[in-house]
Formats: C-alpha cells, sequence, structure tokens
C-alpha cells in the first residue's frame, strides 16, 4: 500500500475533454490539487467514485503544483447526504478548500473533518452542532489559539453569568459592554467544550467562529452560502431552519 493515502474529493471540475482537475483532502498531505486524466470519458471506471463525501485511497505523482492521479479505489459508498446536510457538508469542503494552504499537513485534521462529514450523515436534527465543532477544531488546527475559560485581563476563571467581550490577539475580558463581540462565561464554556447545550450557546458559537475565521476567508463571499439561501425554500419566519453556515 506504499503511497496510498486516504482522502475525500473537496471539488472537482471538468479539465478538457475527457479529464478532471481535483481539489483531495488527503490524510498525510493536507489538501492537494490533481488531474484525473479521462476520468469523464465513458469507458472509465473512477467516474462514481470520484465524487464527495466518498471516503478514498489514492496515490497521485507528479513534483509541480498540480500532480498527476495514479490511481484511486471507493473504500464505501458515499456518505449519504441530502438536503440541509448537504448544503452543510458543501460548507465544509469550500472552507478547507478556502482556509488551508496547499499540501500542508492536517491529519488530526482529516479526522475531525471525517467524524463531521459523518455527524451530517448521520443527523436527523440540526447540523449546526456538527459544523460549530468543526470550525472550532480548524481554527485551533491553524494555530488560533484563545483561552475561552479565563479572562484575559484578571486572569480569573470565567463566571457564567459575567459578561466578556471579546478582543482581537488578547482574548475575552469582562465588559459591561453589550455588543456583537460579548460572551457571557456560559457561552465560553460550551465553546471550550465544543458542546452546545441549548440555542444560546450554539448562536454564540457561530457568532464566534464567523468572526475568527473572517480574516482566513478575507472578503470574498462563500459560494455554499449562496447556494444555500437560493435553494433551501423559504417557510414562515416561525418555522424556517436558521442558516446553519
Amino acid at each position: 500500500m506504499e503511497g496510498w493515502q486516504r482522502a475525500f474529493v473537496l471539488h472537482s471540475r471538468p479539465w478538457s475533454e475527457t479529464s478532471l482537475l481535483l481539489d483531495l483532502f488527503s490524510e498525510e498531505s493536507g489538501r492537494v490539487r490533481v488531474i484525473a486524466k479521462g476520468a469523464r470519458s465513458r469507458r472509465s471506471n473512477l467516474k462514481g467514485a470520484l465524487q464527495p463525501f466518498t471516503p478514498l485511497l489514492v496515490r497521485w505523482g507528479g513534483r509541480g503544483e498540480v500532480k498527476t492521479l495514479r490511481s484511486a479505489e471507493a473504500v464505501s459508498l458515499a456518505l449519504p447526504l441530502s438536503g440541509i446536510s448537504l448544503y452543510s457538508g458543501l460548507y465544509v469542503n469550500e472552507l478547507v478548500s478556502r482556509v488551508l494552504e496547499q499540501e500542508s499537513r492536517f491529519s488530526e485534521l482529516f479526522f475531525d473533518y471525517l467524524h463531521c462529514i459523518q455527524a451530517l450523515a448521520g443527523t436527523n436534527g440540526s447540523p449546526e452542532p456538527a459544523l460549530r465543532r468543526f470550525e472550532l477544531a480548524l481554527l485551533g488546527h491553524l494555530g488560533y489559539g484563545v483561552d475561552f475559560l479565563h479572562c484575559a485581563g484578571s486572569g480569573d476563571e470565567v463566571a457564567d453569568t459575567m459578561t466578556y467581550r471579546y478582543r482581537e490577539e488578547k482574548g475575552f475580558i469582562a465588559s459591561l459592554v453589550i455588543d456583537n463581540k460579548s460572551f457571557t462565561g456560559h457561552e465560553l464554556k460550551a465553546l471550550a467544550t465544543r458542546e452546545f447545550p441549548d440555542v444560546a450557546t450554539l448562536r454564540a458559537a457561530k457568532r464566534f467562529t464567523r468572526m475568527a475565521l473572517k480574516p482566513y476567508l478575507g472578503g470574498k463571499p462563500l459560494k455554499s452560502r449562496e447556494l444555500f439561501r437560493q435553494f433551501v425554500p423559504k417557510k414562515p419566519p416561525l418555522k424556517s431552519p436558521q442558516d446553519p453556515q
């Protein structure tokens, strides 16, 4: 099995008349771009395998920025994502594609990604807890270190009912100011454990991860968010699902 790696397709697009250009997320090499020659031809046995959310074993070669796919095998059927879970999975794929540098190893994050996709495939409820856990894991692997459990001003442990305001490169400081950057100690403890027992902690996690990921994403909007808003049908205000992204 020398040279084989576990991987997922993050994104694919046509390349020449019969080939595909793939962005892969691999266990050992991180994000890798490869050309799958002949993958679009009628005789190719790769057509069904090279799809997002299908666990793969792959090999590639080449020294340039774009490698050549040598072999690919599906380990199992694609994880079954549909509806909101599918759009959430596309969001996770786009996040990895946009944030990770090419060919940088993120082996632990690979398993965080796998667990996220498995959770999305297995849930009948909201995808938000799985998304927030993955976003926090991603930030951690990127070196975005922040102490959720201590006041950055005094060093004291956060108190559930106290309010703390987030200050970039410093952390959370006790404050009477209430705005988009303010969090209760209860919410910060949920962020630290990545467990969200109620709606308030989920909303707080979404606010924080959006703020923290913004510098990595720049000003370019995420296509998956636009797809979600375009294709998920609107329902009456009291029953409509919140945009999980």
